[in-house]
């Protein structure tokens, strides 16, 4: 039947009101939000595009036995994921049993099947399921009581809740449940009393689509995210994101810059504007990701697969405003080099260099291209560092066993370890300007120890310049590419990383 004129208009009418109401509804990365249940009080949820922050309300009798009542904000995805945020409760509250975490669910309806990582208002953390459409609730303690961080994965039909106290290790449990392959994600907030309506704050909020089981190292890439975080208080916020491999992002000496690696070309990411351009390193396009500036930011050190050396890895400089013929330091045939520090004079470069069949720190003279070895291990040493004063050099090594940071003198004399927590394989120590802490990158130790790869469960953490406990500030998705290159913000209050996720359908 044809469309009449008054039918097209009701027509476009409706379509244009559905859009507006789904725009109306949309908060944050999350889709929609609305109550689910009879509840007697409608929830709410803002988010805080400054603070990438989100407030929820949510009334409601309880979500439990065969039937649930809780404000939801939702997202639709499929396959695998990661769910991860930190959440707090607003106030005291009526019910020790006020709720709030991630749900995955099948459908809306209240009695449908679901997976929740929830907190409760008296600090019980639980893992609860419903197997059945109406079925009764089920639940696993963990505990790890008091958690504010709280993730949710998804592998096949494994869902497994991680949760801490900020600052913590994970403590984990997991179930076997059937859902649908497309389900909703999302944060629930439920009173856990029908006349009263509580309020929580959830901030660090990720949505991570992780690698598939046939991805191939070296070969396939996901998305990133540039972030920066206040080392303080742990809170995060995404710059820009990008379907790229984006990589080591550096800051640059005035504050105003953040300089990456993407596919082997340096871009610049203006901190005010958001506006991305492209450092124009001449013939040197295939870098690694380990950029380095100098003490005053005028210029910017590299490493580039030398073509005139079979491709071998060799190290440059050049002007921070680009060049296009960059100066080269290290010699042809020497072996590969791999840069990692410049001395704070400028006088020096230090290196991970692959020579005599081994990988170990080396010193370059920049303006001879003279070499010295610091280090002499069978094993490998790497990610070293000057610091700010110039007396010394962190690195990582896992001559032990474990690749863990150590400190020696600029010459390479009194080596001495500094981390010892053998459940973690700590990366690349980067000095803070203020010279009072070290930031390091720890992947898990279900790897190989010498390995620093892609797409890992990993924890970003600081410790005192002269040794201690290192403390959680940062629960990640990364790994590669993440902090491979300073990262402090001049003022020693921010670091920069990245992070990764695929698209999130």
């Amino acid at each position: 039947m044809a469309l009449t004129a008054k039918n097209s208009s009701i027509l476009i009418f409706t379509i244009l009101l559905t859009i507006t109401m789904t725009q109306a509804q949309k908060v944050g990365i999350f889709e929609n939000h609305h109550d689910i249940g009879n509840v007697k009080h409608e929830g709410s949820a803002i988010y805080n595009e400054d603070t990438q922050e989100y407030t929820i309300t949510g009334s409601g009798t309880n979500m439990w036995f065969g039937e649930d009542e809780f404000h939801y904000m939702w997202k639709s995805i499929q396959g695998d994921f990661i769910l991860r945020a930190q959440m707090s409760f607003v106030g005291e509250g009526v019910d020790p049993h006020r709720k709030i975490g991630w749900t995955v669910r099948d459908n809306f309806h209240s009695n449908g099947k679901h997976v929740n990582a929830t907190i409760h208002g008296d600090g019980l953390t639980s893992l609860q399921y419903r197997r059945t459409i109406g079925g009764e609730t089920e639940q696993v303690e963990s505990p790890a009581a008091g958690s504010d961080v709280v993730q949710l994965e998804r592998r096949g039909n494994t869902y497994i809740m991680s949760t801490a106290k900020f600052g913590e290790p994970f403590t984990s449990v997991q179930v076997e449940m059937d859902l649908r392959n497309e389900v909703f994600v999302g944060i629930s907030m439920c009173s856990h009393n029908p006349d009263v309506v509580e309020k929580a704050i959830v901030k660090n909020v990720r949505i991570i689509k992780p690698t598939p089981e046939d991805y191939q190292p070296y070969r396939d890439y996901i998305g990133s995210h540039l972030e920066v975080m206040n080392v303080e208080t742990g809170d995060r916020k995404i710059l820009m994101s990008s379907a790229h491999s984006i990589q080591a992002p550096n800051w640059t000496p005035d504050g105003k810059t953040l300089i990456y690696n993407s596919n082997g070309v340096l871009y610049k990411y203006d901190l005010e504007s958001g506006k991305v351009s492209m450092l124009n390193t001449g013939f040197a396009n295939r870098n690694n990701n380990d950029h380095i500036l100098n003490a005053d930011g005028t210029k910017i050190a590299i490493s580039h697969h030398n073509d005139d050396d079979g491709g071998t890895s060799s190290i440059y400089y050049l002007p921070i405003e680009g060049s296009d013929n960059p100066t080269k330091v290290t010699k042809d045939g020497v072996g590969a080099s791999y840069l990692h520090g410049w001395s704070p004079n400028g006088k020096k470069m230090i290196f991970t260099a692959n020579r005599n069949d081994q990988y170990d720190i080396y010193e370059v003279d920049v303006s001879t291209g003279e070499e010295k070895q610091l280090t002499n291990e069978s094993t490998l040493d790497d990610g070293s560092e000057y610091s700010p004063d110039g007396k010394f050099i962190y690195f990582n090594s896992n001559r032990t066993g474990a690749m863990q940071i150590w400190r020696m003198k600029a010459n390479g004399k009194d080596q001495t370890q500094m981390t010892f927590n053998k459940k973690h394989y700590d990366w690349f120590p980067h000095i803070s300007p203020n010279e009072k802490r070290i930031f390091i990158i720890s992947f898990p130790d279900t790897i190989e120890s010498d390995q620093h790869p892609f797409y890992q469960h990993c924890l970003l953490r600081i410790m005192p310049i002269k040794g201690g406990e290192p403390k959680i500030i940062g629960y990640i998705y990364g790994g590669q590419g993440t902090i491979n290159v300073p990262s402090w913000s001049p003022d020693s209050k921010y670091v920069a990383f990245v992070t990764n996720t695929g698209t999130v359908n």
